[in-house]
């Protein structure tokens, strides 16, 4: 094989890495911020807190910035903030992953990246013009960022060679945790040190400079690339000889009749859920039930993802060892990594609401249950690529579509169940995020594939007729 060192492949990976670093960065800043941008009385009464746990805060008393304009936002209206990204990310997958089918996906995810990053800059100007504002801007923002995905499944249907699947789609997603790691703590520090605004103009441009560099050193496909080495491209158009199909037309009917598809689409919902919930609440949780402040909770927020972050790079890497060194079947490392990936994290985040006031061991289950979830990428999520290559793009965009629900309806059922902020209302909510993961997990082990399916593969129409 090829070596991996400066390879095209990797070389992508890496960029796309960063790509998507960005992008959960900019998805992510608006729950830190928007505890900043609310006036402290309009978000709860005070009384409802401080009777669950003792106060806790080792607060080292910096002169805080308290320039931000603040604006009276009641916990629903929140909610709508915080669930708007997803009314304009649900749009575009499908026609996400089409379009990245026929146009390709490099363009389609460097504008994706782009388009998010210039809405974000303009977030605080619609905060100041009003709520209806700040829920279109980031309605637009996830118009922005519902083709990435689909687009970066769709150039891997052309880039990665099936052995190094796992390894390369790992690398490539894993950026989406670490945007997470390190804009929730940073988030918090800007906010502290310096003003809400700049959480958004800062990541904002980062993402408009990213753009420059991904139009200038990715192609669509090896054959197109620019700098790739002869024994490169050929390994890699070698390895998917017989995977990817010819035909022009998409094979709809066969595609959403297929079980193996609605395995990934009912395991991709499930995952999402808890993730979800955890991603928009976790500040709100931490900061209302185990009182920690905000600088303290960026960082603790972030842990999880941490976590998360180092368990999809080393779990990509053992899948494809398993596949290759072992002689795992794909379709069994996908069935057992999607069970570990998704049963883990429900027995923890359950756990996680019966413990009362116990900091560390909350913040220690919340961070097993959602490193743990790490293990998916390599099980459901990529699996995609395994029964269709050809149509990798667009079958994202169908899963992505259903994921997108909880994202959406999530944070607005779990807001609307937490209204007093009691320890019960919460358990409530982790119950129902960890009853649906299990259900998921039980539905993908029981009908997930690891084959090419026959509607994908060019032939088949012949074998039809």
């Amino acid at each position: 094989s090829v070596p991996a060192c400066c390879s095209a492949r990797y070389n992508l990976a890496l960029l796309a890495f960063f790509g998507f670093f960005l992008l959960y960065a900019l998805r992510v800043n608006l729950s830190v911020a928007l505890v900043d941008m609310v006036e402290p009385n309009t978000s709860l009464a005070k009384n409802t807190t401080s009777n669950v746990c003792p106060e806790h805060s080792s607060t080292i008393n910096t002169p805080r910035n308290t320039t931000g304009k603040k604006y009276s936002w009641d916990a629903d209206t929140q909610g709508w903030i915080l669930g708007s990204f997803f009314y304009g990310y649900i749009v575009t997958q499908i026609p996400g992953g089409y379009l990245a089918s026929k146009i390709g996906g490099k363009l389609l995810l460097g504008f994706g990246v782009f388009g998010t990053s210039a809405f974000t800059l303009l977030t605080p100007l619609a905060a100041d013009l009003g709520v209806g504002y700040l829920i279109a801007v980031r309605a637009l923002e996830g118009l922005g960022e519902g083709v990435t995905f689909p687009a970066m499944h769709s150039m891997w249907s052309s880039w990665a060679p099936p052995l190094e699947r796992s390894k390369l789609l790992s690398i490539s997603y894993a950026g989406a945790q670490l945007g997470t790691v390190v804009s929730l703590p940073l988030s918090g520090l800007i906010c502290y040190y310096m003003n809400w605004v700049y959480v958004f103009y800062i990541f904002g441009a980062l993402g408009v400079l990213w753009f420059f560099f991904w139009m200038w050193l990715v192609s669509d496909t090896p054959d197109t690339h620019k700098s790739i080495s002869h024994a490169e491209r050929e390994y890699i158009l070698s390895s998917l000889k017989d995977q990817l199909s010819t035909q022009k037309s998409v094979p709809w009917r066969p595609m959403l009749e297929s079980l193996p598809l609605w395995a990934i689409v009912v395991a991709h919902f499930s995952y999402n859920w808890t993730f979800y919930t955890l991603l928009t609440l976790l500040p709100t949780y931490m900061k209302e039930i185990l009182r920690f402040d905000a600088q303290e909770n960026g960082f603790l927020s972030a842990l999880p993802y941490f976590g998360c972050w180092l368990c999809i790079i080393l779990s990509g890497q053992i899948a494809d060892y398993l596949r290759e060194k072992q002689k795992f079947s794909t379709v069994c490392v996908r069935k057992c990594f999607t069970l570990i990936g998704m049963i883990g994290p429900a027995v923890f985040l359950v756990a996680a609401g019966f413990i009362g006031c116990n900091y560390a061991l909350a913040v220690a289950f919340v961070t097993i249950s959602t490193t743990l979830g790490g293990f998916c990428t390599s099980g459901y999520s990529i699996n995609h690529l395994d029964i269709a290559p050809s149509y990798a793009g667009i079958l994202l965009g169908i899963t992505n579509s259903f994921a997108t629900i909880p994202g959406m309806v999530g944070p607005v059922i779990a807001k609307s169940l937490t209204h007093n902020n009691t320890v019960g209302e919460w358990q409530t909510v982790f119950y129902i995020a960890a009853s649906i993961n299990l259900f998921g997990a039980i539905f993908f082990a029981l009908f997930a594939s690891g084959e090419v399916q026959d509607w994908a593969v060019s032939g088949y129409h012949l074998h039809r007729n």
